[in-house]
C-alpha cells in the first residue's frame, strides 16, 4: 500500500466516525435503567452458567 491509499482510507474512516458521533445521543433515564437491568441480568446468567459448570466439574471429576 502506498501513502495516498492509506490517507484516503484514514479520511474515510474518520468521516464515518464523525457521522456516527453526530447520530448518537445521550440516553434518557428510563432507557438507561433498562440498559443497566439487561446488562446486569446478562452478567448474572453468565455467572450462574460458569458456577454450574465449575460445580459439575468438581462433583463429577474430582
Amino acid at each position: 500500500m502506498n501513502f495516498s491509499s492509506l490517507w484516503i482510507r484514514f479520511k474515510s474512516f474518520t468521516g464515518e466516525c464523525v457521522r456516527v458521533l453526530k447520530v448518537t445521543r445521550k440516553p434518557d433515564t428510563t432507557e438507561f435503567k433498562t440498559i443497566v437491568k439487561a446488562s446486569g441480568l446478562g452478567m448474572v446468567i453468565i455467572g450462574l452458567i460458569g458456577f454450574l459448570f465449575t460445580m459439575a466439574r468438581q462433583i463429577f471429576f474430582p
